[in-house]
């Protein structure tokens, strides 16, 4: 169990409190001042160059994070987690994605027993699926192979798969074309239908329970399209698949229980990806790429483990975060992925960090008095340049940002990347740096402007700078790197959430919602009228159909 304890009361989180107010030196004074920051300040370790030499802090900082992460425990709570121990209490369960990319040879213990071999079992069952699909040899009901795969789920059955896809792109099948359908809103679906036909698609419905309401209802939806058009009952089997535990939910369906790929009750929805839950992914790149996507995510399990906390790229990252969350009342962070592969992984993260870390109760029950979750958003570069970067660099909150690239390429316009990459790197200088009113006004006079206009004008052009950036940059976008990357996100997350004394792997607050839309529902569809303020009445009458 992960011991309870109050941030506030740690003696480094104390020592970066007054450390905060005093250290006010601006990141331009900190390059000028020290040329060796970068050497310092970086992590460069298999293929991923983490910078986070333009943050604000020095080295007295820097030493105080590594003292926080020592005595807040982090590293015996990360052997707890991997070790299978019930670190999910509000649930009583482990937390064992990390078990689903155990490349190696450990037993890993849940209630005295050893899951590696279920891990294994549904691994072989993915090869063997997968090559029979992307083979040819998986026929439809007319005898035409399979061209097409509409991942049926909502949550981290859709994001996960989604984001992996997209950033795995160069090395997905020519045969199969994916497509996603998440949204309760019938337009999802009805776009997707647009684009296939029934003799070559295979639906995978995602849903753990089979009862999930958005996932059931477009699941039977494409069900009902599928008999529409020519297909029927006994060929249900050859279309549909079932990533779920409720094998009598599945057969009811029509789905042959043979091809029920099913998880563990502590693997959670937002790091499923790497369980059943990513056999769209195997389908696309091959059980072969799966395996590396796996072993990227292992080798960074085995780093945030192992490595020293001065090197160690998830706990920086997490203590960074929780610097600038916590004593710089940053209310946000932005992912900025400079490659237009990884477009869904900031939106990924919205799930991954906010279900996680927005809690309000800590791991003794007590409502938190501190800042935890920041809000997470981004979009790719350059894109987010001609768009939301204005709130960056002039806004009125401080935004700490991730900056992602890769090194080389996955395209063949190879004289665009030198481009990206001008812009990746000159847009985290400019935050850091800034521009003077006596720089701008310089400029001004150069470009032949009136003192007049000058002085008017001056004053917007004027860039305050010190805005802090992570630069994270991988060798290339591939299965093995991906992995690595998003591991290291997960880790971050779970260690910002152990620091701050509450739970990251529920997620209570999705509930009610869902419990009162049942309800509501049920009205719309002229039940009976139950209790509601006035708004939710006046709602509920205008929409009734």
């Amino acid at each position: 169990m992960l011991k309870n304890q109050k941030p506030q009361e740690l003696k480094a989180w104390q020592k970066l409190q007054k450390n905060s107010i005093y250290d006010k030196r601006t990141l331009k004074t900190r390059f000028y001042e020290d040329s060796e920051r970068f050497a310092k300040y970086h992590v460069n370790w298999d293929g991923i160059l983490f910078d986070f030499s333009k943050n604000q802090m020095g080295s007295e900082t820097y030493s105080l994070f590594q003292e926080l992460l020592e005595e807040a425990g982090v590293r015996e709570a990360i052997q707890q987690q991997q070790s299978g121990e019930k670190i999910n209490v509000t649930e009583d369960r482990a937390v064992l994605h990390t078990a689903l990319r155990n490349m190696g040879d450990k037993a890993i213990f849940v209630d005295g027993k050893d899951v590696m071999p279920g891990v294994k079992a549904s691994w072989a069952q993915l090869a063997a699926f997968s090559n029979e699909v992307r083979s040819g040899a998986w026929k439809g009901f007319t005898g035409k192979r399979i061209k097409h795969v509409v991942n049926i789920g909502i949550g981290g059955s859709d994001l996960g798969p989604r984001m992996v896809i997209n950033a795995l792109k160069p090395f997905q099948t020519e045969e199969i074309t994916f497509h996603f359908v998440a949204n309760i809103d019938g337009a999802d679906l009805h776009e997707v239908l647009q684009k296939i036909d029934p003799e070559t698609t295979l639906f995978i419905v995602a849903s753990k329970t089979f009862t999930t309401q958005e996932t059931m209802t477009n699941a039977n939806s494409a069900k009902s399209w599928f008999l529409s058009n020519g297909g029927q009952d006994t060929d249900v089997a050859k279309h549909f698949v079932a990533v779920s535990t409720n094998a009598e939910g599945v057969a009811k369906f029509g789905i042959d229980t043979e091809n029920m790929f099913g998880f563990w009750d502590w693997v959670g929805g937002r790091y499923s990806v790497w369980s059943s839950i990513g056999l769209p992914v195997v389908l696309a790149i091959g059980f072969q790429g799966f395996q590396e996507f796996l072993s990227g995510a292992h080798a960074m399990d085995n780093h945030v483990a192992e490595a020293d906390w001065s090197e160690n790229i998830p706990a920086l990252m997490a203590v960074l975060g929780i610097w600038y969350r916590n004593f710089h009342n940053a209310p946000s962070h932005a992912i900025l992925p400079y490659d237009q592969y990884l477009d869904r992984f900031a939106a990924y993260f919205q799930q991954g960090d906010m279900e996680s870390n927005g809690k309000n109760v800590d791991r003794a029950g007590n409502r938190v008095n501190y800042p935890t979750g920041p809000i997470i958003w981004g979009e790719p570069g350059t894109n987010g340049q001609h768009a939301f970067y204005q709130l960056i660099h002039q806004g009125t909150d401080l935004i700490p940002a991730d900056f992602i690239t890769a090194k080389n390429c996955q395209h063949s316009l190879r004289d665009h990347h030198p481009i990206l990459m001008a812009n990746f790197i000159a847009q985290t200088e400019a935050l850091m740096k800034g521009k003077s009113r006596t720089e701008v006004e310089i400029e001004m006079r150069q470009a032949g402007i009136s003192e007049d206009e000058v002085e008017k004008i001056a004053p917007y052009r004027v860039f305050e700078g010190n805005r802090p950036t992570n630069s994270i940059v991988l060798d290339e976008v591939n299965p093995y790197h991906l992995g690595q990357l998003v591991a290291a996100y997960e880790h971050k997350i779970f260690i910002q959430g152990f620091i701050w004394n509450i739970f990251s792997y529920d997620q209570w607050g999705v509930e009610l919602g869902k419990v009162l839309a049942k309800t509501v529902y049920n009205e719309l569809s002229g039940g009976p009228k139950h209790d509601h303020d006035s708004s939710t009445l006046a709602l509920i009458d205008y929409l009734k159909r």
